[in-house]
């Protein structure tokens, strides 16, 4: 470092290296940022010096705002990841910057005329429905770039769907998944360590135990839930609390998330289910998982379920990709 510190500071004193040059050479670890003032005399600027680098690698800058949903208080409920993107990109890259953001869903949100074009990714793939990712777009997106309207319709792999804003309230209109009730496995009561009383195959499984406790304590072995039918595994039970309707958790290793904290797309499975067990058009579901939520569900739309839930901004970040 001694040799490379006195070859920098001859080229500056010489007139051969100009300050930007020395700049350089702390980003490339030539020298140190205390050498750096003791050639140029100038006190040293790291975000400068970020700024330069990025300026010269040509990165492209995009808006990412993480957002925890079905909640009104940060660190619970459900985090995702919303990019705000001013043309498409691949899918590859959107992959790439999901694995990378490391949440259960990063979602990317184009505007195209009224509407907005909405991608939602896992980091095992991507995915047609997303209710968590939906309202964390429809936050940002509300709040952010459309603060006049109170309502925004995306355009899904699933169909369009219509968000309503009122007030802190979010109401998502996702499609119903019909049921029918199938056999309790052995397999079933390995992976989740208690037999279901109940198990019902829709798009996906929905598994309903005796109790709330069932569900809280639960204890899943993923290899055994990778061998369950299904991409997304629910489980539910009765509430023992008069406050709520029933209570549930949501699990899907075959996308790389051996929990989800809270699936709004689950209750296309699970709130018909209660609608019709229960004999409610209203009902109040309590997640438990380790970070917990509420999620209200009302039956006003043939063929759709209204999943209601509100949400706070964590995060607004600038990320940079190679041009």
């Amino acid at each position: 470092m001694a040799n490379k510190y006195a070859m920098v500071k001859c080229y500056f004193e010489h007139g051969l290296w100009s300050p930007n040059q020395v700049l350089d050479a702390v980003s490339k670890g030539m020298i140190t940022s205390d050498e750096y003032r003791a050639i140029t005399g100038k006190d040293f600027d790291e975000e400068t010096l970020l700024k330069k680098n990025i300026d010269a690698k040509k990165y492209r800058k995009l808006k990412q705002y993480v957002v925890h949903t079905f909640t009104d208080r940060i660190f619970s409920g459900n985090p995702a990841a919303v990019c705000v993107v001013q043309e498409e990109l691949s899918d590859e890259l959107m992959q790439k910057i999901t694995i990378e953001t490391r949440l259960t869903n990063t979602c990317f949100a184009v505007k195209k005329g009224e509407h907005y074009s909405l991608r939602l990714f896992t980091p095992g793939g991507e995915t047609d429905i997303c209710g968590h990712a939906t309202l964390a777009a429809a936050h940002v997106v509300l709040n952010l770039y459309e603060k006049k309207r109170d309502s925004i319709d995306f355009d899904t792999l699933s169909g369009v769907i219509n968000v309503v804003k009122n007030d802190n309230v979010y109401e998502i209109a996702l499609p119903v998944y019909g049921f029918e009730r199938i056999p309790v496995t052995d397999l079933m009561e390995e992976a989740f360590g208690v037999r279901p009383i109940e198990a019902y195959w829709g798009k996906d499984m929905l598994c309903v135990f005796e109790n709330e406790q069932a569900i809280a304590k639960m204890k899943p072995k993923v290899k055994k839930m990778m061998q369950l039918d299904g991409t997304f595994i629910n489980v539910t039970a009765k509430a023992d609390s008069d406050k709520y309707d029933f209570v549930s958790r949501c699990f899907a290793p075959k996308f790389k998330v051996a929990e989800d904290p809270i699936s709004g797309a689950s209750y296309c499975l699970m709130a018909p289910y209660w609608f019709e067990k229960l004999g409610k058009n209203v009902l109040a579901a309590k997640h438990v998982s380790k970070r917990g939520g509420l999620v209200y569900c009302k039956n006003v739309t043939p063929g759709y379920v209204t999943v209601c839930g509100k949400a706070v901004l964590y995060s607004d970040a600038d990320i940079y990709i190679d041009m």
